[in-house]
């Protein structure tokens, strides 16, 4: 694998890790929503403690793919700097070789 390879494979993983960020934050909103609606009249305890739990454990994953994230897109970030040449003239090569 060259480094404009390596370099793209990192930005699909910052890219999936961005998308696995939004989905559990939509999980979050959801699980809000259903105790919001649960608290204005339904006031089963049974989804009042589970809906609980699942927030707190789905916020606990919120923050450690926060830090994934944060962590893998400052490498990417680096080693799109230090290869930045490797990977330009890969990228050109490979762009003059579509040409043909």
């Amino acid at each position: 694998m060259d480094k404009a390879q390596k370099f793209e494979l990192m930005n699909k993983v910052v890219r999936e890790l961005e998308d696995l960020q939004n989905s559990q934050t939509a999980l979050i909103t959801k699980i809000s929503q259903i105790e919001v609606d649960n608290m204005n009249g339904l006031n089963d305890s049974t989804l009042e403690k589970n809906l609980s739990d699942m927030h707190s454990k789905i916020a606990e994953n919120v923050d450690s793919i926060n830090d994934i994230f944060s962590y893998f897109e400052s490498k990417r970030d680096d080693y799109g700097e230090k290869n930045s040449a490797a990977i330009a003239a890969a990228e050109a090569a490979a762009a003059a070789e579509a040409v043909k």
